[in-house]
């Protein structure tokens, strides 16, 4: 394919992660682009319009109710008289029929009415009461996790003493409120806990007179303590399909396990240490995001993983990255890492999160990419690959793999003469270790003949030895002379030729 050298890469425009009406702040997938702010105002404009349109509906059937009331009462009366005319014999019947049908409609709409009013969203005194008797079930049920939390947040409350049992007082209140409200839905659920955030923290707004890094902070314990507690209710809740959305993307994760970081332009180079550890922080975080049960714990593990991703980035390039150069490598690390539950986190965190963080910030950027990475893996395909179809399909089915690129800029395609790399990171060092372990075992067995060869050759070369030995004694057999020493002052023939001993001379003095 000639087109290959020029890759195009996985491009976003910056302006495509803020908000669609403009307002400047970032914008989400599941909130159809708008920020939380803006999405609210239109949940609310259309849930508004939809009560609108149940109470002109329930209003309309009450006026045809009314008239098929009428027109029995009409029929029985006729019915009784003794002139009644005979092709009016089975109106009675007929509209009792009536009757019954429309009353099934009222009753219906009714019940739409009252679980879209505002009062079905609010507890009555009455059922206030009744819930301080009994303390909910997930209060029940706590874990050590919540405990602790609870601690944590009376420890901090006290700090701010009257407000501080005021807030706990409020804070408890909404639980056991939200306790009796298991059958909403995920998104009701959700526009509770956000008017509940929106109040206290208006409230908090104009107690501590405008300072909104301590109005920050005390938000961040409340949703703390909120959430830990409503955790097991609202995450991942059966009126929502959020765990077939998690296993449609476990799914479609392990079916692009062939994709390559080249296939996906991304600067990083593993080969190097530093990189490679980066890589691996990142991953650790993405998939320890899922232990988390408080929605800022899981921004952070977000956070956390997408500064490792920019360090590897630059480690590579030696030089700043960009967003450009972040997408791509999200989208690698989440590919590669599989994050469990990743749709149900995504919709927790957007559904209870504190929307200031969601909006701007850091976290709010960083969370954003992760739902456009998310989304593109969804609707990834041979052109966002700048493959071919044919390619693409054979890869998809198993039927082929990408294999390493003999020359940087060259597209693997399928062959079965060239050996087939794993496009998996962990699955080629895998493979490169077992290359190494199979170099050290030839290499052991070599010098292990060496050895043994060295050791015949000593064991002849000793043999050879003592049998030369043999040989030379034999030919040429030692003969032993025997000779007895004597003093030298002995008496024997040879002392004749001595000279005669020096005598001492005496001089006159």
């Amino acid at each position: 394919m000639s087109q290959r050298t020029e890759r195009r890469g996985i491009h976003v425009d910056q302006s495509d992660l803020l908000c669609k009406k403009g307002c400047g702040y970032y914008g989400n997938a599941a909130w159809q682009g708008l920020c939380s702010k803006c999405w609210r105002e239109e949940y609310q404009r259309v849930r508004q319009k939809q009560i609108q349109d149940d109470w002109a509906l329930a209003e309309k059937l009450q006026r045809e109710e009314e008239a098929a009331y009428a027109s029995s009462h009409g029929a029985h009366s006729q019915a009784n008289t003794p002139q009644q005319h005979p092709g009016h014999t089975s109106l009675g019947p007929f509209s009792k029929f009536e009757e019954k049908k429309t009353n099934e409609k009222t009753r219906k709409v009714t019940t739409v009415k009252k679980f879209f009013s505002p009062s079905s969203r609010t507890a009555s005194k009455k059922e206030t009461q009744e819930g301080k008797t009994t303390s909910p079930s997930i209060s029940r049920h706590a874990s050590f996790d919540t405990d602790q939390v609870s601690r944590d947040f009376l420890e901090f409350l006290k700090n701010l003493q009257k407000p501080g049992r005021e807030i706990h007082k409020q804070c408890r209140a909404f639980l056991v409120n939200m306790s009796s409200k298991k059958d909403l839905s995920a998104d009701e659920l959700s526009e509770c806990v956000q008017d509940f955030y929106q109040g206290l923290a208006d409230r908090l707004m104009s107690h501590f007179k405008g300072s909104s890094e301590s109005v920050e902070q005390v938000m961040d314990q409340v949703e703390k303590y909120i959430m830990t507690r409503l955790y097991k209710s609202v995450f991942c809740p059966e009126t929502t399909d959020d765990e077939n959305k998690d296993l449609a993307t476990q799914n479609r994760i392990r079916a692009l396990h062939w994709v390559t970081i080249q296939m996906l332009c991304v600067s990083m180079d593993e080969e190097i240490p530093e990189v490679s550890e980066n890589v691996v922080k990142a991953i650790t975080d993405i998939i320890e995001m899922d232990s988390k049960r408080v929605p800022r714990d899981k921004l952070a593990c977000i956070t956390r993983c997408s500064k490792h991703i920019f360090s590897a980035i630059r480690i590579t390039k030696n030089e700043p990255a960009s967003a450009d150069d972040f997408l791509p490598a999200l989208i690698y690390i989440v590919l590669k890492a599989n994050p469990p539950r990743l749709q149900s986190n995504i919709q927790y965190i957007t559904r209870f999160c504190n929307p200031s963080r969601l909006m701007t910030g850091e976290d709010g950027y960083y969370f954003t990419n992760l739902c456009c990475a998310a989304a593109f893996i969804e609707k990834l395909d041979a052109q966002s690959l700048n493959l071919s179809l044919e390619e693409f399909e054979r890869y998809m089915s198993g039927q082929a793999s990408p294999r390493c690129s003999s020359s940087e800029g060259e597209w693997p395609h399928s062959g079965p003469e060239v050996r087939v790399a794993a496009t998996n990171p962990v699955l080629a060092q895998l493979n490169h270790n077992l290359e190494l372990l199979s170099g050290l075992s030839s290499r052991q067995e070599a010098l292990m003949e060496a050895a043994q060869s060295l050791q015949a050759d000593l064991l002849l070369w000793t043999q050879s030895v003592q049998q030369e030995v043999h040989d030379i004694l034999e030919k040429y057999p030692l003969e032993g002379l025997s000779s007895t020493v004597s003093a030298i002052d002995t008496n024997n023939m040879d002392n004749n030729n001595l000279p005669s001993p020096l005598k001492p001379q005496v001089f006159a003095s």
